[in-house]
């Protein structure tokens, strides 16, 4: 029989036990898509990067339903700060209006940990097609009602939304097809299964240099560095910006250690020289930051999609 005495320090000693056990325990990263897409290139990096620096990640993809899949995944996690969700505008905002029921509440069921992204959306194209950018396009599918199939990664995603409104403020439309990621939308244009995709640049980089792709236009104030011929929308007379950005959230009631540790983590290796020029040459901007000031900045972007979104009066799906 054990002495009473001794049950308080073998109690004690268990629990350092167990906690050493959990912080050995690698952070998973959930990205809500396919593998082999531009977010989850630019993740696997991220991941990399910090298990050199001793924060051991590993990266596990859920597609689906637009990031639900993957966004209740995570929200029903325990919260000790080992799962990880790969947030974006569709998660923490969009699918509140695309989806008639929401089996997580993103205001509710997450805790910001840091900003890790951003890049603005293009419109790429086969280099068959009788149109070479975004005018060009206006004008053919105005000529030809359905002829051009647009795929997309997501119902929820910016990378469809944000064409949509350009459409629907323009006078004309295209045949939706929606994939589960870029990868997947990426290879359909390439076997010309669709005409255009709405995506980011980190998904077609290599294609778009290879001469398989063409960048349409651009969806930001200014020309992107690694496509320098491709136009933006307002060069060719629409004055239209998306960017797509993209953080990482926690369940809620994750300890706020947790989060600090991994703040900290993720901010000191994408601020690296190094991290930067990678992640450029495939298309992204690193962008870091506080949880407060993400917290912030969802709300921003919150206020300004959902309106819009809610004036389409889009049918609501069921995930």
């Amino acid at each position: 029989m054990i002495h009473r005495k001794l049950i308080a320090p073998l109690l004690l000693g268990l629990a350092v036990v167990s906690g050493a056990a959990q912080a050995q325990q690698p952070i998973r990263l959930v990205v809500p898509f396919a593998a082999g897409g531009g977010t989850d290139q630019y993740v696997r990096l991220l991941a990399s990067e910090l298990t050199k620096k001793g924060t051991q990640v590993i990266v596990e993809n859920k597609p689906g339903a637009s990031g639900i899949i993957a966004a209740d995944y995570v929200a029903r996690s325990r919260p000790d700060g080992l799962t990880v969700l790969v947030s974006s505008l569709g998660t923490l905002a969009n699918n509140t209006v695309l989806y008639d029921k929401m089996p997580y509440d993103p205001k509710k069921d997450f805790a910001p940990v840091s900003q890790i992204g951003y890049q603005p959306a293009i419109i790429v194209g086969r280099i068959d097609l009788p149109y070479k950018n975004i005018k060009e396009m206006v004008a053919y599918a105005k000529a030809h009602p359905g002829k051009i199939n647009r795929g997309s990664p997501g119902e929820a995603i910016l990378t469809n939304l944000a064409p949509l409104s350009f459409e629907r403020n323009n006078g004309f439309s295209t045949t939706h097809v929606p994939f589960n990621g870029d990868a997947p939308a990426v290879q359909a244009l390439l076997s010309n299964t669709i005409d255009i995709h709405g995506t980011s640049l980190t998904g077609s980089l290599s294609l778009i240099q290879a001469g398989k792709l063409r960048v349409l236009g651009v969806m930001d104030s200014q020309r992107l560095p690694q496509v320098p011929d491709a136009q933006t929308f307002k060069e060719q007379g629409y004055d239209f910006e998306a960017v797509l950005w993209y953080s990482l959230s926690v369940p809620s009631g994750t300890p706020g250690d947790s989060i600090r540790r991994l703040n900290k983590a993720v901010n000191e290796v994408i601020a690296q020289p190094d991290f930067v020029t990678r992640a450029r040459a495939m298309g992204m901007e690193p962008r870091g930051g506080t949880p407060e000031e993400l917290a912030k900045f969802v709300q921003t972007e919150f206020e300004r999609w959902v309106p819009m979104l809610k004036s389409l009066n889009l049918p609501k799906q069921s995930h």
